[in-house]
């Protein structure tokens, strides 16, 4: 074998990937079409539940002073994430060419090797291996690989996956713009004939995506030029931006498409690679970064042979719900961000409702992260959803949840000194920390122990999970030592 993994794809799901699997003592190879970044920066922020990942990783300091907000919106119908109490709020203008600067620096420096320059034309496979062949004649050998490249992934042809789904029946512009001012927008917001947003981002840059209704895509040798962007927004603004410095101008769609299957083989796939939809609400980046977390602790344990390989199968299991879920979200969104008059009354209906907490908080959840529940038995509130951050104390001095996931192990606390309980998870402590403390603000309260995955995501709870904790050792992280 060349690596134990090979990545297809150097975009922000790859990276944070091949992050995930070196923590996890695996060795892994990205191979990225592209010779250099282009710079281009599609995603422009995170949700909700990525700024908890990245702090679960210790990455969030390597972005910087970050703008956060609680203003959101489902559909571009304003919604107050602040009704989530969360410990942090969804990150604005963070350019994706700064996420893939941060990430690819991370995984450089536990070990990744990054080839530029390599795209992929073709690929072998045996019960075994995969073969992974490029346009420069480079091929390289691996036990897995992982196609995280993008909404046209060569894996996702050659491997054979179905993709069915809807067409894209709307086009929609995205310019990136120096040397012009405009008022903020940061919801989709409708106008007659179609929609238009505007954000600022750093260096005096505006992103403006324009779109009219109606309008189909249409078939271009390369990107649309900026003079039509221009005069789609000067049609829909009555304003005139043709004075303007293009950075870039990009078209896309609402095509809403998901692979049948996240695995064939020995063949993965994760982010646009195996789902695309309309960028509404931001969701595409941060669901790619949400598979590599959900597949990277996993695929390792499988490599390394400490887990069984069933347990690879519980990815397409989780992320495909969250796949199908996910494109339900964001085809009602459009249907508000691109729809005429007659989706006007549903929209002024759902306007109101968004103002009671409860609507609030649902619609917030399911577009920052936090709806996603993992099937992990019954019996406690918070089995298969995700742990919030908690400040603990134990022996040592002071810590949080976050802190304690930063290397990619399995977490179980025990809150109450149970010392027959630590002896129980005692032959798993080569896969697993043990640690002992006491929680401020855990709900529900008297809850008394607590098995997080590598994820953050909660496999067993006590009291009330239906099975026990050696069970649930077993399931997740492979039979005792």
């Amino acid at each position: 074998m060349d690596t134990s993994v090979v990545i297809a794809g150097a975009g922000p799901t790859g990276l944070m990937l091949a992050a995930e699997l070196r923590l996890g003592g695996v060795d892994v190879t990205v191979l990225e079409r592209l010779a250099e970044p282009t710079g281009e920066s599609r995603g422009i922020g995170f949700t909700l539940r990525t700024m908890e990942i990245f702090d679960q990783r210790g990455l969030l300091p390597r972005f910087g002073e970050i703008e956060t907000s609680t203003a959101g919106h489902f559909g571009g119908i304003p919604v107050d994430f602040g009704v989530l109490g969360a410990v942090h709020e969804a990150a604005r203008a963070v350019p994706q060419s700064v996420t893939e600067s941060v990430l690819a620096a991370r995984a450089t420096e536990l070990g990744v090797r990054i080839l530029r320059g390599k795209e992929i034309t073709r690929l072998e496979r045996s019960d075994e291996q995969v073969t992974v062949f490029t346009a420069d004649g480079t091929a390289v050998t691996a036990r897995y690989l992982v196609g995280c490249d993008g909404g046209r992934s060569a894996v996702r042809k050659a491997a054979g996956f179905d993709f069915p789904g809807t067409p894209a029946t709307t086009e929609l512009f995205l310019a990136d713009l120096r040397g012009v001012e405009l008022p903020p927008r940061m919801t989709a917001e409708q106008v007659p004939g179609g929609m238009v947003m505007t954000a600022k981002l750093p260096g005096g840059i505006h992103r403006i995506i324009v779109g009219e209704r109606g309008v189909p895509p249409q078939r271009r040798a390369g990107p649309p030029s900026f003079e039509e962007v221009a005069d789609v927004w000067k049609r829909l603004t009555a304003t005139d931006i043709s004075h303007a410095e293009p950075v870039w101008v990009s078209a896309f769609g609402d095509a809403a498409r998901a692979v049948t299957e996240f695995r064939r083989g020995r063949v993965l796939l994760a982010g646009d690679a195996a789902h695309v939809h309309l960028p509404a609400g931001g969701q595409g980046m941060n669901t790619g970064i949400q598979d590599a977390l959900n597949l990277g602790w996993k695929l390792a344990a499988v490599v390394r042979g400490t887990a069984p390989k069933s347990l690879v199968d519980t990815y397409h299991d989780e992320r495909h719900e969250v796949a199908r879920r996910l494109l339900a979200n964001v085809r009602a969104q459009s249907l508000f961000i691109l729809g005429g008059e007659e989706v006007a009354p549903v929209r002024e209906v759902l306007k109101e409702l968004a103002c009671h907490p409860e609507v609030a908080r649902d619609l917030a959840e399911r577009a920052s992260g936090l709806d996603i529940r993992y099937p992990a038995g019954t019996g406690h509130p918070l089995l298969g959803a995700r742990m919030p951050q908690l400040a603990l104390t134990r022996t040592g001095g002071p810590t949080t949840v976050f802190e304690l996931l930063r290397r990619a192990r399995g977490l179980l606390l025990d809150l109450e000194d149970n010392a027959a309980l630590r002896h129980r998870a005692a032959s798993w402590t080569d896969r697993i920390d043990v640690v002992t403390a006491s929680a401020t603000g855990i709900e529900p309260a008297g809850t008394s122990a607590v098995l997080i995955r590598p994820d953050g995501y909660v496999a067993w709870a006590a009291p009330g999970s239906h099975h026990d904790l050696t069970s649930a050792l077993t399931r997740w992280f492979g039979p005792a030592r």
